[in-house]
């Protein structure tokens, strides 16, 4: 069985791009082969900056011979039709055979193809996956049609086994398939022959290129952290960079330079970004200090001077980098210094999102919320708002429009040198976290407060102008809000009833977006409404019991029936009931990925209290542990047993069973067992869902699956005696109610 190897060898394809052209090379190419009935044992993508290759181990030598029989119309049909099948199959009718069918003799017709050698296959694949290939932006040059995403040169196609090597027949555009690739673009630019994989890895190695990105990746860590550790150093990892830098050399040479001394007190931030972004250079640090003293760059080629010059020129681009950050950070500290309040102020300037209004209106959204928030986590109430107030101050800096991922960053270093408390220094930086499920939390408390506040209001605002995420599109990172209040919240147990905190949040929006439309005494009746939620905060009692005290005196006209705040009491509640079912969405996601089944929260959810996801998630994982035991898995089967029966009982008898089962009634044993069964669980479970101790409560439902059990293999439950069966329908409301306290059973799936 012959192996295939591909090489479409092109201009520098951008790093960014490559991992994925890897991938849709082999997938594209493997599944048309197999689309057309070649086999193989293995399969294998690379890629350097000049080129995409596939190695493909033990391929067929031609597809099978193929024999299909089709059955067609009866023999007495109309023309037409037989004319339609001949078309089909490419048969004339002198080649159809007519057999006995159910329904009269039938014309059947046997196709017969036979294999086809793998090079006509190859060929066929390799050029519908070259013009359909799937780059995010390609190009046309010269006076092909073709397009690639930089000029495509060459490409070597052979299949080779022990007979020899074959040049697969193929010509695009021009460009004629064969067996001839080229080295380094500077150290070896001259073709190179080869027969196989093998042989072509080979020759490239002599030739100066590492095939393998994974190779270079680990060659440039490896030599960058021993060149780093021989000086007392480390470098800074960073994967993301490491990939890229891999893919944008053939022959990786690592070489380590050294910051000029004007720039070592820049915050090691500054530094690591500013080489990363501009230079892809590496940031060497001194563990002991935590200063960025030095860099790391990969050069592309060998030099006689072991890269002096190389190291020499990069030192100069990177010193007028540097310079330039220099240059923003003594601006900033000077702004920082006198209280950033010049920031704070060009922040109303600053369109947050348009129909949210300025950064400045935000800023004073969050501080509010914020303050409310902080009782709640630890926090003070007054540090609490000043952090909130400053924590985005740093977005009208100098640094952070140069660099804007150093947001928050650079906002704590600011907020030192403005000499302010650390708390308020580290929620500055703190608040945007979480920024993904790996990333950290906040962990002071004035952090938290002021993290939970941002995203909170940024969630309430957009729900308010009706932008939610739709399918993967999620232009605001909605999701990721979500998903950090939610961590935030399990992370260190809080305990938030988030429905309030949503419904009057989202209040505080829609009161804003309308009180540049509102009719005059409208006008004056939202401007109470901001005035009380100023002065009692956003929490407190149902949220339009603002509306309520308003709705009286001169007020009330405003906030008839059919006026615009009549609709907007009504409009509100559900609003926040599917911001709140958003929350509940994300908390499934987050869940699963720690094991919990998605019925045992939806179980949970129809529960009191759901909007406190601290006391859902503690209420989920006893119920996912029970669920997971013999006693807990049965006792659900035996709750819907009984909550089943009870349902068509009183569908069919038009009562509820819901009140006077007597064990003076019962008939069996079973029964009475069942009775003190009850009586002991439910004295055990209410102090138990009291005092939060869902395990305990649990535990002493799930100690109920014996007698359930016994009392539905004794009993019958609709017996001729009307007393006796309307007692023992009674017991199966007092089942369905004591199971159902805990959760709703019947929301769990596979019992």
């Amino acid at each position: 069985m012959p192996d295939l190897l591909i090489e479409l060898f092109s201009e520098e394809i951008p790093a960014r791009m490559q991992a994925d052209a890897r991938e849709a090379l082999k997938k594209r190419v493997t599944d048309g082969l197999v689309e057309s009935g070649l086999t193989y044992a293995h399969a294998r993508a690379w890629s350097t900056p000049r080129r995409l290759t596939l190695a493909i181990e033990g391929l067929s030598a031609q597809s099978p011979d193929v024999r299909e029989e089709r059955k067609g119309p009866r023999t007495d049909a109309p023309e037409k039709a037989l004319e339609g099948f001949l078309r089909s199959t490419g048969l004339t009718k002198d080649q159809l055979e007519a057999r006995d069918d159910k329904k009269g003799q039938v014309w059947f017709a046997i196709i017969e193809k036979p294999g086809r050698p793998a090079a006509g296959i190859v060929a066929e694949v390799l050029e519908a996956t070259i013009r359909n290939f799937p780059w995010p932006k390609s190009m046309r040059w010269g006076a092909g049609a073709m397009r690639w995403v930089r000029p495509l040169h060459s490409i070597l196609c052979v299949l080779s086994d022990e007979a020899g090597t074959q040049v697969v027949p193929l010509e695009i555009d021009g460009i004629r398939a064969g067996d001839e690739t080229r080295g380094h673009r500077f150290m070896a630019p001259g073709p190179i022959r080869v027969t196989g994989i093998e042989d072509y890895q080979v020759k490239l190695k002599r030739a100066k290129v590492m095939l393998d990105q994974d190779e270079r990746a680990e060659h440039i860590w490896h030599a960058a952290t021993n060149a780093a550790f021989a000086s007392g150093l480390e470098v800074v990892e960073d994967k993301g960079l490491l990939a890229e830098v891999a893919g944008l050399v053939e022959w990786p040479v690592v070489l380590m330079g050294k910051i000029g001394e004007a720039f070592l007190d820049l915050p090691a931030e500054v530094l690591q970004t500013s080489m990363k972004e501009h230079q892809k250079f590496f940031s060497v640090r001194d563990p002991k200090s935590g200063r960025i003293v030095r860099f790391v760059t990969v050069a592309n080629r060998e030099t006689p001077d072991e890269g002096e010059t190389i190291l020499k020129g990069n030192g100069k681009v990177l010193a007028a980098r540097l310079s330039d950050a220099a240059f923003f950070w003594s601006n900033d500290l000077a702004v920082a210094r006198a209280g950033m309040q010049d920031w704070i102020d060009s922040l109303g300037q600053v369109t947050f999102q348009r129909e949210l209004g300025s950064q400045a209106a935000r800023i004073d959204r969050i501080a509010n919320l914020a303050r409310e928030i902080a009782p709640i986590v630890g926090a003070d109430p007054d540090t609490a708002e000043r952090a909130a107030r400053v924590a985005k101050a740093d977005l009208a800096s100098e640094m952070v429009y140069e660099f804007p991922e150093l947001q928050g960053t650079m906002g704590r270093y600011y907020a030192q040198a403005a000499g302010m408390a650390p708390e308020i220094a580290e929620a500055c930086e703190m608040h945007y976290k979480p920024l993904g499920p790996a990333d950290d939390l906040p962990r002071h408390p004035v952090s938290i407060a002021v993290a939970l506040a941002d995203k909170l209001d940024t969630l309430a605002g957009f729900w308010a102008i009706d932008e939610k995420p739709t399918g993967s599109k999620d232009p605001f990172a909605l999701r990721r809000a979500a998903l950090g209040v939610i961590r935030i919240v399990l992370g260190h147990d809080l305990r938030i009833g988030l429905q309030a905190v949503l419904n009057r949040h989202l209040l505080v929006h829609v009161i804003a977006l309308n009180l540049d439309t509102a009719e005059e005494r409208e006008v004056y009746v939202l401007e109470q409404m901001v005035d009380e939620i100023a002065r009692h905060g956003v929490f407190g009692a149902a949220f339009h019991a603002v509306i309520d005290k308003l709705a009286q005196g001169d007020t009330a006209p405003a906030i008839a029936e059919g006026s615009w705040l009549a609709r907007m009491r009504q409009h509100l509640p559900a609003l926040g009931d599917d911001l709140m079912a958003f929350f509940h969405d994300r908390l499934k996601v987050h869940l699963r990925g720690e094991g919990i089944r998605h019925d045992v929260i939806d179980a949970c959810l129809a529960t009191p209290n759901a909007d406190d996801l601290t006391l859902l998630v503690r209420r989920a994982e006893a119920l996912d542990a029970v669920l997971k035991t013999e006693d807990g898995e049965n006792l659900v089967q035996g709750f819907k047993r009984a909550n089943n029966i009870l349902t068509q009982a009183e569908a069919k008898d038009g009562v509820e069973y819901s009140f006077g089962a007597d064990p003076k009634f019962a008939e069996d044993a079973t029964e009475t067992v069942l009775f003190t069964a009850l009586d002991t669980a439910e004295a055990a479970i209410g102090p138990a869902l009291e005092a939060e101790d869902f395990a305990t409560a649990m535990a002493a439902m799930a100690a109920l699956r014996g007698p359930i059990d016994a009392f539905f293999d004794t009993v019958q439950i609709n017996t001729d005696n009307e007393i006796v069966r309307r007692n023992r329908l009674n017991l199966l409301h007092r089942i369905r109610a004591t199971c159902l306290q805990l959760a709703d059973l019947t929301r769990i799936e596979g019992s």
